[in-house]
């Protein structure tokens, strides 16, 4: 079966990223912490970026504060060349959960954004056809999210944010919660639209296989107050195929990774967190 055509580009060409001396404190009083700082990177425009970490370095937060959702306590987050300052449909975010309306069939789901921008119903039913075929999904349209698997519900979710032609994608994590065998499924379904799409991704990963599979550079992160430990450009030719990761290069900077990633003395425990995510007292978990 022949790939579908990809839907043609309707966002602006560039997606580059700016991040200076940036950090995120959350809570207030005494108990406020620092969740990243001194955060400096720059990524190009169509770069395939992917932020690597133990939980709780502040990957999410980062990504969060790309997004819109979260403002930074120091320094700024630029899209071509201006401020970040709230959330906006040119930077598209897939959550590790799917965000989708249960009540809605998958392709009134896909074109919700377009009809909350004020394009006509033939229009946005067409475009969000488009990209239901860019996922695999040209057959499911009229289908409702609760009908769906798991790797499909993202599939849905991916469309749904592409359709509004973003500069940037986001994902947090977004294949977390499936299982090994659809995860590379749609690790392998992410980079076909990739290459077809060419939008910017930052993407959020604790696994060390799934970052340097996917990207073309891999951020490592410090433990709570995040930072950039260290910056890994991939080597592998793109198109990547799976057996890749058998390969005696991948398997030595899997190494580094870990290494990278090993523990070390002098890191601070994360306070204890409301389900508001607000730190719930002075105290700390015990270390």
């Amino acid at each position: 079966m022949s790939a579908p055509h990809a839907p043609e580009a309707r966002s602006p060409a560039s997606g580059g990223i700016a991040v200076d001396a940036a950090a995120i404190r959350l809570g207030e009083g005494a108990n406020a912490f620092d969740v990243v700082e001194d955060i400096d990177l720059a990524i190009p425009d169509r770069q395939f970026v992917c932020l690597l970490g133990p939980s709780g370095c502040g990957k999410s937060t980062l990504l969060g504060a790309l997004a819109g959702h979260l403002g930074l306590s120091r320094g700024r987050a630029l899209l071509d060349g201006q401020a970040i300052r709230e959330p906006h449909p040119e930077r598209g975010i897939v959550f590790q959960h799917h965000t989708l309306f249960p009540w809605k069939s998958v392709i009134e789901n896909v074109a919700f954004g377009l009809k909350m921008q004020g394009v006509g119903r033939a229009e946005r039913l067409a475009r969000a056809r488009e990209y239901l075929a860019l996922v695999g999904l040209d057959g499911f349209a009229e289908r409702y999210p609760a009908e769906l698997s798991g790797g499909m519900q993202q599939r849905v979710e991916i469309a749904r944010v592409l359709v509004n032609g973003p500069r940037v994608l986001l994902m947090d994590e977004p294949f977390g919660a499936l299982d090994a065998q659809t995860r590379l499924v749609m690790q392998e379904l992410l980079l076909d639209v990739w290459t077809r799409r060419r939008t910017t991704v930052v993407f959020v990963t604790h696994d060390i296989d799934e970052a340097l599979f996917l990207g073309d550079r891999v951020l490592v992160m410090t433990p709570r107050p995040g930072r950039i430990l260290d910056d890994i450009a991939v080597p592998f030719a793109r198109p990547r195929r799976r057996d890749l990761v058998a390969e005696p290069e991948f398997a030595a900077l899997k190494r580094r990774c870990l290494d990278l990633l090993r523990p070390r003395t002098g890191t601070h425990p994360l306070p204890r967190l409301t389900p508001l995510g607000l730190p719930n007292g002075a105290s700390s978990p015990a270390s």
